[in-house]
């Protein structure tokens, strides 16, 4: 997505990565101009935020072994969670987790992502996207979706202020829903058809 919208405006992409707890500082110090990731939309972040259009389907939930019994948050009772630290998933879950239930809290998304596949958590609280991943990597430990904690399309983060820059972003990302690059893009990336209300 970030080399077609490059493309689009006719400038030089500089892909830097960040963890999901830096995405929005560095948003804010001017070290990124525009964040493309699973960036979910909530009330506290576009307080501080500015965001365009939807442009790829994404939900966040609990994933497990297909065997564990678990079906709403309640569940969780006397189990430990993996999440990553600042991310939708890991605030979202901090407010319906049973008061039993263990959140450990990882730096980033790889070692949220070791701790599950190595067997140190058996529950993990991410998006759709990194729970295909996994079982990709780890068929023996393949997570599926246990209940959804939120769903949340992907949006592009940007500062606030800059009413220019997204009305340009939301005009290209009209333009590749439209043309159905987006939908390709969502299906080889995010192995996920592009919702039609997206």
């Amino acid at each position: 997505m970030a080399h077609l919208i490059g493309k689009e405006l006719g400038v030089k992409v500089e892909i830097i990565a960040v963890t999901s707890a830096n995405r929005i500082p560095y948003l804010q110090t001017k070290k990124a101009d525009i964040v493309i990731s699973s960036l979910g939309k909530n009330a506290e972040r576009e307080k501080v935020i500015d965001f365009t259009a939807a442009y790829a389907p994404f939900f966040s939930g609990v994933f497990a072994p297909k065997a564990a019994a678990v079906a709403k948050a309640e569940d969780l009772a006397g189990k430990t969670v993996g999440a990553t630290r600042g991310s939708i998933e890991e605030q979202e879950l901090t407010k319906i987790a049973p008061a039993s239930a263990t959140i450990k809290r990882y730096e980033d998304n790889n070692a949220t992502i070791a701790a599950f596949i190595s067997g140190q958590v058996d529950y993990i609280a991410t998006g759709n996207i990194v729970a295909a991943a996994i079982a990709e990597k780890a068929p023996a430990r393949a997570p599926v979706s246990k209940f959804v904690i939120q769903n949340s399309p992907c949006f592009i983060g940007l500062n606030k202020g800059e009413a220019k820059l997204q009305a340009k972003l939301n005009e290209i990302i009209l333009k590749v829903k439209g043309s159905g690059e987006l939908a390709k893009i969502a299906d080889k990336w995010l192995k996920a058809p592009l919702p039609a209300d997206l």
